[in-house]
C-alpha cells in the first residue's frame, strides 16, 4: 500500500455534494460510498444547501446496506427549509442527522456576494428555483435569535456537529461563542478563507474556542481558487490537530471527491506533511466531530 493509499484508508469526509440536488451533480450518495469505500474510507456526509439530505440516504438504506462506508446526512438552515426552525432540525436530528449547518446560501455572506457576482447568484438557483432569502441569527436589537442557542442544544443533546455554513467570520464568531459557552465542543467552521472570509487573527481565535477549521481540498491547488501553498499556510496557523479536510466536491464539472483526496494527499506529503498529521486532519478530527466512535 503506498503512502496515499495508508493515509487515505479510515478517512472521513464531512462535506460531500452528492445527489440528489436541484444543483448538476456527478454522483449520487450510493456512488459516492462505493467510491470511497474503495480508498478505504469510513465514512462521509452528503450535504445539500436545499433540503436535509438524511432523507435521502433513508430511502437509499437498501442499496447502501452493503456498503461498508457510512452515508450520513443532516440539515442547511437556509429559508428553503423555514431558516433558523427548531422543528425542521429536531426531526432531521431524530432521523439520524449528524450535521447542522447554520445558514450556507441564505447567510448574509453568501448574499453580498452573490450581489458582486451575477453568475454565482444565479449558480445557487438551479432548475429555476426561487432566489434563497436571508436567514439571520440576531434580533433587531443585535442579540443571537432565541432559536440560535435552542438548535445548539439540539445539537449537543444528539451529539451532532454544529458548521458555521457560509456566515461572515463576525456571525460565525458570535455563534460560535454562544455554542462553547454552552458546552458544545463538535464545532467546524469551513472554508474560512473564502466566503466566510475570516483573517488569520480570526482562524486562531476559532481555534480556541475549540472550533476544528475544515478546508476544502477541491479549492487548493493548481487551476483551482487557491494554490497549494495557501491550504499549507493555513494549516499551519492552527496545526493539524485543530484542522480537517474535505472535499466539497460531487459537483457534475469537478473532480470526484476521491480523485481529489488522492491528488491533494498526496501533493501535501510532498509539502513536508507527515502521514500521521494528514491522518489527523482526515480521520481522527472528522470522526470526532460526528462523534463516530460513539
Amino acid at each position: 500500500m503506498d503512502s496515499v493509499s495508508r493515509v487515505l484508508n479510515g478517512a472521513v469526509d464531512l462535506h460531500c455534494h452528492s445527489g440528489p440536488s436541484p444543483m448538476p451533480r456527478r454522483i449520487d450518495h450510493v456512488e459516492a460510498a462505493k467510491l470511497a469505500e474503495k480508498a478505504g474510507f469510513r465514512a462521509i456526509v452528503a450535504k445539500c444547501h436545499y433540503h436535509p439530505t438524511v432523507f435521502d440516504i433513508l430511502a437509499m438504506q437498501p442499496q447502501l446496506s452493503n456498503v461498508k462506508t457510512k452515508v450520513f446526512g443532516g440539515i442547511a438552515l437556509n429559508s428553503q427549509v423555514g431558516g433558523l426552525n427548531p422543528h425542521a432540525v429536531d426531526l432531521a436530528l431524530r432521523m439520524g442527522g449528524r450535521v447542522i449547518w447554520f445558514p450556507t446560501i441564505s447567510s448574509q455572506a453568501h448574499i453580498d456576494r452573490g450581489k458582486k457576482d451575477e453568475v454565482v447568484r444565479k449558480h445557487f438557483m438551479p432548475q429555476g428555483v426561487m432566489e434563497s432569502e436571508l436567514v439571520t441569527i440576531f434580533t433587531a436589537d443585535g442579540d443571537l435569535r432565541p432559536e440560535v442557542h435552542q438548535i445548539i442544544a439540539m445539537a449537543i443533546e444528539h451529539r451532532a456537529l454544529i458548521s458555521a455554513g457560509h456566515m461572515g467570520a463576525d456571525w460565525a464568531m458570535a455563534m460560535f461563542e454562544a455554542a462553547a459557552k454552552a458546552g458544545a465542543t463538535q464545532l467546524v467552521v469551513a472554508h474560512a478563507n473564502f466566503i466566510v472570509d475570516a483573517t488569520p487573527e480570526q482562524i486562531v481565535r476559532f481555534a480556541d474556542l475549540g472550533v476544528v477549521i475544515e478546508h476544502e481540498i477541491g479549492m487548493f491547488g493548481d487551476g483551482k481558487l487557491f494554490p497549494l501553498s495557501d491550504l499549507v499556510d493555513l494549516i499551519g496557523l492552527v496545526g493539524p490537530e485543530r484542522t480537517s479536510l474535505a472535499s466539497d466536491l460531487g459537483q457534475s464539472h469537478n473532480a470526484l471527491p476521491v480523485d481529489s483526496y488522492r491528488e491533494t494527499i498526496g501533493q501535501l506529503l510532498d509539502s513536508g506533511f507527515s502521514e500521521a498529521d494528514l491522518k489527523t486532519m482526515i480521520s481522527t478530527n472528522p470522526a470526532r466531530l460526528i462523534a463516530l466512535d460513539d
